[in-house]
């Protein structure tokens, strides 16, 4: 259940970044008090909006049985892929002025006097983040049944603590641990991770007969790592590995980092210019 901590630890700290660079800056404004109010309405009205997202897709996966919902799954995994890949990329683009524009955004609102302008911004980032998980944590828990929803669950909810804790050290102190090596370590983590959500959905389609195996297996390392034990599963739950891989399978995943090299290659900024936009205090 590592995935899962991982997945609500990073996704509940950048959510907190949001919030904790309004809730510094709106503090020293002049209307402070109306300023917050609206802040944490933009907070509940995220959250809400997450959780309905959730709502939805768990009402739309109990009409699916059987191939259909082997399909939606399917998709879903892969959905889940494309936001992670999607959301380093973002980060990457917008880490370096992320404090600005945020800042510049609530002073536009604050000088209209639209309060529901803050909300609204808030709100925005608190949902996309959670809508993120939301799709992230059906994908990783969409094998999961019975016992396994009980540890599925606790472990979100380590995720959520830790987050909390991290996002304290974060802003105490950068002696301990810096943003930008939370987020150099949580980038690499997560496109770890989005790779093991691709051989999930890879096996998916393989097993609908969407996709041929070309050769299966194309090796056997089982002797040295089985990804059906203990270390091996826990490998293949964070890398995609697979002891016995399809060709397609190898295919697949080739060009899954061979993509995300040249999109970061491209999209990459100056690491020191994005150290100094991100607070490393408060």
């Amino acid at each position: 259940m590592g995935d899962v901590l991982f997945i609500v630890w990073r996704e509940s700290v950048e959510a907190m970044l949001v919030v904790g660079i309004l809730f510094v800056w709106l503090r020293q404004q002049d209307d402070a008090r109306q300023g917050l109010r609206w802040l944490w309405t933009g907070v509940g009205l995220g959250l809400a909006a997450a959780a309905g997202l959730g709502m939805a897709i768990l009402g739309a996966a109990s009409f699916l049985d059987g191939e259909s919902g082997e399909w939606f799954q399917a998709g879903m995994v892969l959905v889940a892929v494309l936001l992670i890949v999607q959301m380093v990329w973002w980060m990457r683009r917008h880490g370096r002025t992320l404090k600005r524009e945020l800042e510049q955004g609530a002073a536009r609102h604050l000088e209209e006097r639209n309060g529901w302008g803050i909300a609204v911004l808030v709100a925005i980032a608190i949902a996309r983040e959670g809508s993120e998980t939301v799709i992230f944590l059906y994908g990783l828990g969409a094998r999961h049944s019975g016992a396994d929803l009980a540890l599925f669950a606790g472990s979100a909810a380590l995720g959520l603590a830790l987050a909390f804790a991290t996002f304290w050290l974060l802003q105490a102190s950068s002696r301990w641990l810096s943003w930008r090596t939370f987020f150099r370590f949580s980038e690499t983590l997560l496109l770890l991770l989005a790779a093991a959500l691709l051989m999930s959905g890879v096996d998916r389609l393989i097993s609908l007969d969407v996709l041929p195996t070309l050769v299966d297996p194309l090796w056997n390392t089982t002797a040295l790592l089985d990804d059906g034990g203990s270390v091996g599963g826990l490998v293949s739950a964070l890398t995609g590995y697979r002891a016995q891989p399809a060709l397609i399978s190898v295919l697949i995943y080739a060009a899954f980092w061979l993509g995300v090299w040249w999109l970061l290659r491209h999209s990459a900024v100056p690491t020191q210019a994005r150290a100094q936009a991100l607070p490393a205090r408060s």
